[in-house]
């Protein structure tokens, strides 16, 4: 009777368990922020819902994504200071602002560092990149994959771009570098650093004359309605960096933090997958919107232009990790 009596006990016990467990509501996944400046439909945008879906396969729903494209988070800068405070979860950035947080970023923003995409991407997929992701987290940010933009080119409303000498006089918008800006100043340009988000106005109402940008850039953010004139002259390599927020992250299992560098990684192909689409098919498309494209820039005249940009640098900073670049297998 005693082992009957405890049975019915135990099998009603369990019932009450089952019962329980299918009213209580399941536990909620955690909602990851994740922004950027540009368009959705873009290459960020790729990016984003490649990271989105492997994180959220890879936790079997324990995280989910939130998209916030178009600097609805804010500028790029802001972005990244919403990460150390913990606003913002994860970013898809340019290294424009960077540098501001990590100085040994800045190396990569140097005009003419990098001759063509696969040596770019084997030098931040290989020691050096591993290392400058490393070093973020001595700035309270958590680098997680290099992503792409893409070699950027410049834009204007005024006059097609040959020679470094039909650059002087433009007023150009630059990402908030000082590098960046030390080339356009070299250049006898007056750069004008400016968040994303307010650059198609500022194009719109002649507040600069021009901009540079990837391919990418310039297709996803329509420049081309307020832009008439694109002169490929390629003359910085703009990687991307997805980042995420140490109070997010250092919170979390190596199992977990692992899931978000596997999305982050996703998210740096889908990029760059992108990139590649669009080098291929970006200049008949924005002449086919009207823009004026010059494709056939001697970037000899300009690398000569900018090589005092090289000397401030390495004077302000050194050369240690300029020459390890330079003397790369890559």
């Amino acid at each position: 009777m005693t082992t009957r009596f405890a049975r019915r006990a135990l099998t009603a016990a369990i019932g009450g368990i089952v019962a329980t467990a299918l009213i209580l509501p399941a536990q909620a996944a955690t909602e990851v922020n994740v922004g950027y400046a540009i368009p959705s439909e873009s290459h960020y945008g790729e990016g984003y819902r490649a990271f989105k879906e492997t994180l959220e396969q890879l936790s079997g729903g324990e995280f989910t994504a939130a998209e916030h494209p178009s600097g609805s988070l804010g500028g790029e800068r802001a972005m990244i200071e919403g990460l150390q405070i913990g606003t913002v979860d994860v970013v898809i950035t340019s290294t424009g602002p960077l540098g501001n947080f990590v100085p040994d970023t800045y190396v990569l923003d140097l005009p003419f560092l990098f001759t063509s995409y696969d040596q770019a991407r084997c030098v931040l997929d290989g020691e050096i990149g591993q290392e400058l992701l490393g070093q973020m987290g001595e700035h309270d940010l958590v680098g997680l994959a290099w992503a792409e933009n893409g070699f950027r080119h410049i834009t204007n409303s005024r006059r097609e771009i040959t020679q470094p000498s039909d650059v002087r006089g433009l007023k150009i918008r630059t990402m908030e570098n000082r590098i960046h800006q030390d080339a356009f100043e070299t250049l006898g340009a007056s750069p004008t650093p400016m968040a994303m988000p307010e650059l198609f106005t500022a194009l719109q109402q002649g507040t600069v004359d021009g901009q540079e940008n990837p391919l990418t850039v310039i297709t996803a953010a329509k420049l081309y309605e307020v832009q008439d004139q694109l002169s490929l002259t390629g003359h910085v390599y703009s990687p991307a960096v997805i980042l995420g927020s140490p109070v997010l992250l250092d919170g979390l299992s190596d199992e977990q933090r692992g899931w978000f560098i596997e999305a982050a990684r996703a998210g740096a192909e889908a990029t760059r997958a992108e990139v590649s689409r669009l080098e291929d098919e970006g200049v008949a498309f924005l002449r086919g919107e009207g823009m004026t494209v010059n494709t056939e820039v001697d970037a000899t005249p300009f690398q000569d232009a900018v090589d005092a940009v090289h000397a401030r640098f390495v004077e302000q900073y050194g050369d240690a990790m300029l020459t390890r670049i330079r003397n790369s297998d890559c």
